[in-house]
């Protein structure tokens, strides 16, 4: 058994807002605030949410919207940005909004920030993003951070309200580029590793190496994004998974679908070169009853040395979704 790891780390919720078939976004953002209002209950840090745009089945295109409602239905987890595609936006509207964000909910606003569209090409194209945004999103991440600023009060251009207030930065990626600009930049690092595995460990390696300590952070800190599934028992929880396997399936494939209810596991076939495509991409995904889970998270907290563990669960029933965090809060708990 693994030492004890997941009781000594903070643990929090990526919510991807995702819409499941038969149902819609007003739903969806239902069940996000009662999850958001449980996870504080439960102990959670944070709940973020994650830009993505024209995808049927996630509905968390205006982000920022989404945190402010999530924020005002709760009143002490800390919400934010997993994360805003910067390229996406003007630095000056990403410092207004998150400005407005923090003063409406001071010390609770976080503002991860990632290079990718969040998107296709076509709709990148609709969003106005330069094709060349992705090379400046380092000077980009600078330029937020002068706005927030105290010593831009005499600047040309500010951000009100922004300027002078405390909103942590972090800088999400999926591989080693983002790495060695959070540890230059001397900024916390969140890593998706619940889709985007293979260069885990080497960016956290990179990271912590690389780390130089700044004015916000004065040593690396680190958050990975996994996928759990848990339910009460093993046989329930790869059950559930089923829902989140084709969910990922279609990532794979190309055809995008919402969320499908569960089916049994063993109706649920894919032929083995097909299932070895599915496991290379969620290699850190998490699936059974209790002990099973905590024995696996403190084997991957070990492994990984991470500070946080983020954790997004794709599960078609509000109720089993529900039931999953709150599986994984009282692990979190057990000394």
């Amino acid at each position: 058994m693994a030492s004890e790891k997941l009781s000594q780390i903070k643990i929090s919720v990526l919510d991807l807002a995702i819409v499941r078939d038969g149902g819609n976004p007003s739903d969806t953002f239902k069940n996000s605030l009662d999850l958001a209002q449980k996870a504080e209950k439960w102990g959670y840090e944070r709940f973020w949410l994650a830009e993505h745009h024209n995808m049927q089945g996630v509905a968390s295109s205006a982000t920022v919207v989404l945190i402010g409602h999530i924020a005002s239905g709760t009143s002490t987890i800390r919400v934010g940005s997993g994360g805003i595609m910067l390229p996406n936006h003007a630095p000056l509207v990403v410092a207004e909004q998150f400005g407005t964000l923090a003063t409406l909910f001071p010390n609770r606003i976080d503002l991860g920030l990632g290079r990718a569209p969040g998107t296709d090409q076509f709709t990148a194209a609709a969003l106005k993003r330069d094709e060349h945004a992705a090379m400046e999103f380092p000077a980009n991440v600078e330029e937020l951070q002068l706005y927030f600023s105290e010593g831009n009060k005499n600047g040309r251009v500010r951000a009100i309200p922004g300027e002078g207030l405390d909103i942590p930065i972090w800088i999400l990626g999926s591989s080693t580029d983002s790495a060695y600009l959070a540890a230059s930049m001397g900024l916390p690092y969140a890593f998706a590793s619940h889709f985007a595995p293979a260069q885990l460990y080497k960016a956290l390696t990179i990271y912590r190496n690389n780390f130089k300590p700044s004015e916000k952070s004065k040593k690396p800190y680190v958050i990975a994004c996994v996928n759990v599934i848990a339910g009460d028992t093993d046989y329930e929880a790869q059950k559930l998974a089923t829902s989140f396997k084709r969910l990922f399936w279609g990532i794979i494939t190309g055809k995008r679908e919402q969320l499908k209810p569960p089916v049994k596991p063993e109706d649920d076939f894919r032929d083995a070169m097909e299932e070895a495509a599915l496991q290379q991409m969620t290699q850190y995904t998490f699936i059974g009853g209790p002990e099973k889970i905590k024995d696996d998270l403190n084997r991957f907290i070990e492994f990984a040395q991470i500070d946080e563990l983020m954790v997004s669960s794709a599960i078609y029933e509000h109720e089993a979704r529900l039931r999953s965090f709150e599986i994984l809060s009282k692990l979190h708990k057990e000394k």
